[in-house]
């Protein structure tokens, strides 16, 4: 794909976002999301590839079934209360209906089928996409009407979100594919939490997006597409194994680190209204996804790949390391002595 096209589609993919998070009203917010479908499609079917062609093909039948539901609950609405504002979504079978298409769109359990295969026909690149930007829009439309949308079926979609990215993550070998099950759960949280308390949701989504991306960008750099992969980075570059492991644990969730924070704080809300067993199960999900992020840190740090020659490290170009990577590991890693000025 040329410079230019290549430009053009990224902007396109921008600016469809960002038309979506700005709008008020429910056929603007459509077009973005339908323009950021759009866009998307070429970036994924870049490999000319079957698997990738495949993988856009999924990619666009999911998002276009999503959109048409979203556009078919906001003209429910606008049927019986009269208005198209994003905010005004009054009629409860329009809010379950919308519900259920942001969690089509975002990839939410039991909608999530399509996310591990579309990644894993993906590059890495186009993965890092498609867990992060593309997370945005659906985000915001929740966050613009999460006072109406019904939160016993936002509880239930994040905790077999969170349930189901822990346990179908755990016999991955792909790391694309684990990355989407960790997609799954760490939205599940977000679902969990959004109808109950909107500004951890919010902090939720940003500390996912920098892990994440810290995380992809450590496996761009390593080029590493399984399991099997990540046992060469130490001899490649010890400093991207360190990194990839604290970012590693810390999307796990271990206390020292800002993966810790988001649950801290989801866990302690959910208590608070007195929402204990459901706080019990996802803390109990958070130990299947600790699992298979364990495991990547393990193969990653601790094992060394069979070596026939007399030297700890291989002869090779070392990985260039972008500079963000740092700003943004570092962040990933070290956020958490600020949570009282995020909670103040």
């Amino acid at each position: 794909m040329s410079p230019t096209i290549y430009t053009i589609i990224l902007s396109s993919l921008a600016t469809g976002t960002i038309i979506t998070m700005t709008s008020f009203h429910w056929l603007m917010a459509w077009i973005g999301l339908e323009l950021n479908t759009l866009a998307i499609i070429p970036i994924i079917s870049t490999l000319h590839h079957p698997r990738s062609t495949e993988a856009a093909t999924k990619y666009f039948l999911t998002q276009a079934a999503a959109s048409a539901m979203i556009l078919f609950s906001s003209m429910i609405n606008a049927w019986n209360t009269g208005t198209w504002d994003i905010t005004q979504m009054s009629y409860t079978p329009s809010n379950t209906l919308l519900s259920l298409a942001l969690a089509l769109k975002l990839g939410l359990a039991p909608a999530h089928f399509w996310l591990p295969e579309v990644l894993q026909g993906s590059t890495l690149f186009t993965a890092f996409i498609i867990t992060t930007w593309q997370k945005l829009a659906p985000m915001s439309l929740i966050y613009m009407t999460m006072n109406n949308l019904p939160s016993t079926v936002l509880l239930m979609l994040g905790l077999t979100s969170s349930a189901i990215g822990g346990w179908s993550g755990l016999n991955q070998t792909q790391t694309r594919k684990i990355m989407a099950y960790s997609s799954i759960a760490h939205l599940g949280w977000m679902a969990m939490i959004a109808s109950i308390m909107s500004n951890i949701m919010i902090m939720n989504l940003v500390v996912y997006l920098m892990m994440t991306t810290a995380l992809f960008i450590s496996l761009i750099c390593s080029k590493s597409k399984t399991i099997k992969d990540t046992a060469t980075i130490w001899t490649t570059s010890p400093a991207l194994a360190i990194i990839m492991m604290l970012t590693l644990l810390s999307l796990g969730g271990l206390p020292p680190l800002t993966g810790f924070l988001p649950k801290w704080l989801v866990l302690e809300e959910l208590i608070m209204q007195n929402l204990i067993p459901m706080a019990t199960a996802m803390a109990m999900s958070a130990l299947l996804s600790l699992f298979f992020y364990l495991r990547l840190t393990y193969t990653t740090t601790l094992t060394l790949p069979p070596n026939t020659l007399q030297m700890k490290f291989k002869w090779r170009f070392k990985p260039t390391m972008p500079s963000m990577m740092m700003i943004l590991s570092t962040m990933a890693i070290l956020m958490l002595p600020l949570t009282p000025l995020i909670l103040l």
